[in-house]
């Protein structure tokens, strides 16, 4: 797993795809959307893009690299990187090599009216067919929509409302679509008799627990109970955890699980059986001798929520109409320009370093040293299963870093410039820097972002 906005030479291609856009389409304007694992779809801000022009955009980002072209940087100024290429003027928010010998093998895949730049992954290089997003395609689709109707589309747009006084407006339309689709949701549960499970899985930070507490609530007024069932409490001792390539242990693996309990006792309560279910110690890392009793009624639907939540090796032998499986996409929207996305693991990983901080007892540099092994228990764990959601929820928020930034950079700043981290620490802080400050007072306490900045209903 490797985080294709912090290897300068993929940003080298991004530049080389930059300038050559220019060329070709000189009325366009491209847009970088989002990323799926280590590729990026991109598009135009206007128009559909032919699978002709995708082929022929691959045609000369090729060509532009065998040229071997001169790239000077000019300048690091206003949180941009300026490079200069053939008397064209680039900015980029992550540094690139001024050198294309580097540029790992990609291909340019249309898709969506749009394309992928696709580097492959540490399981399939870039010329295995990519396993087409759909699901997150739609779920980006449906926000752009939504954006485009409220006229937002980059982060200086939302610093517009914020030093208008009018970020109250805009913090309630953000909360308002959350909970219109958080009900809506809440709605296709209760159209189908036969769910006895719902699942709900997401990366790290992506505000799983918060989610699954309004989701709960919805089900409730609506008449159908929920029992929630912890995967936490499953873990092996900590003794016998597994070890990944480093040699530490490897919680995120679905070995660090009980699994043959887990099954049994999913099965079980799915027939309505009542379980004792076992209690998990973190502090001593081992299962207590007490244990909790559990039975999921016929007016009732268990919710299991966790990395693994959407591993079909959880429920091999029971009937897939028993499950609701719902994938949380921390998917930001907002650009720094049109041309420099800010990359959604960035922004969760903003989330992470804050709640940490502040609640968790968890120092930023600890946070960040644990980050490399979470993404890569992500792309391991998480994202595979992600097409195979009923649903995806965005759980992401326009006004987020406006709001989180205060808090964030008091973690940062915590971070010495002797540290290992120091440079991730002065990446973070200049993203942070494009977002006007925005007071939380007014942040509704069962937001999703309380679940990070404090203040939620749902937590102690």
């Amino acid at each position: 797993m490797r985080e294709t906005h912090l290897i300068q030479s993929r940003q080298t291609c991004k530049l080389g795809l930059i300038i050559v856009i220019r060329h070709l389409f000189p009325q366009e304007a491209l847009k970088t959307a989002y990323s799926i694992l280590e590729g990026v779809f991109c598009r135009f801000a206007d128009s559909a893009i032919s699978i002709r022009e995708v082929h022929q955009i691959e045609t000369k980002l090729k060509e532009w690299i065998l040229s071997n072209p001169e790239i000077d940087f000019l300048k690091h100024e206003g949180g941009y990187y300026f490079y200069q290429v053939d008397g064209v003027v680039v900015k980029m928010i992550y540094p690139c090599e001024t050198s294309v010998k580097n540029i790992d093998p990609f291909c340019v895949i249309p898709y969506a009216g749009g394309f992928i730049v696709d580097f492959g992954d540490d399981d399939r290089d870039c010329f295995t067919p990519l396993t087409p997003p759909d699901k997150l395609s739609a779920m980006y689709d449906k926000t752009q929509k939504w954006l485009k109707n409220i006229n937002v589309e980059l982060l200086n747009d939302v610093n517009d409302f914020v030093v208008s006084s009018a970020s109250l407006k805009l913090l309630g339309m953000a909360e308002a679509l959350h909970e219109k689709e958080i009900a809506d949701i809440a709605v296709m549960i209760l159209q189908q008799r036969a769910l006895r499970v719902l699942l709900i899985s997401g990366p790290s930070s992506s505000g799983k627990t918060t989610f699954a507490q309004r989701l709960s609530t919805q089900l409730n007024v609506n008449g159908l109970k929920t029992v929630t069932l912890s995967m936490d409490d499953y873990f092996v001792n900590r003794e016998k955890t597994p070890l990944d390539e480093d040699g530490k242990p490897d919680f995120d693996c679905l070995e660090a699980l009980d699994l043959p309990l887990l099954q049994r006792q999913l099965k079980e309560l799915i027939d309505g059986k009542t379980i004792e279910t076992p209690i998990y110690d973190f502090k001593t890392g081992r299962r207590l001798a007490e244990t909790r009793r559990l039975q999921v009624g016929p007016d009732e639907i268990l919710v299991v929520e966790g990395i693994h939540a959407l591993n079909p090796a959880l429920f091999t032998g029971i009937n897939r109409k028993m499950l609701f499986k719902v994938y949380l996409s921390s998917l930001f929207q907002l650009n720094f320009n049109l041309e420099n996305r800010v990359p959604s693991s960035e922004v969760r990983l903003l989330r992470r370093l804050v709640r940490g901080d502040q609640f968790r007892g968890t120092h930023p540099e600890d946070t960040l040293d644990q980050w490399e092994n979470v993404r890569r228990g992500e792309y391991k764990n998480v994202f595979k299963f992600q097409e195979e959601s009923d649903v995806m929820f965005n759980t992401s928020l326009l006004y987020e870093l406006n709001a989180m930034r205060t808090f964030a950079e008091a973690s940062l700043k915590k971070i010495e410039d002797h540290s290992p981290y120091a440079k991730t620490r002065d990446r973070l802080l200049n993203i942070l820097s494009f977002c006007e400050p925005m007071n939380t007072d007014k942040v509704p306490f069962n937001s999703i972002l309380r679940e990070f900045i404090g203040g939620s209903i749902y937590f102690d």
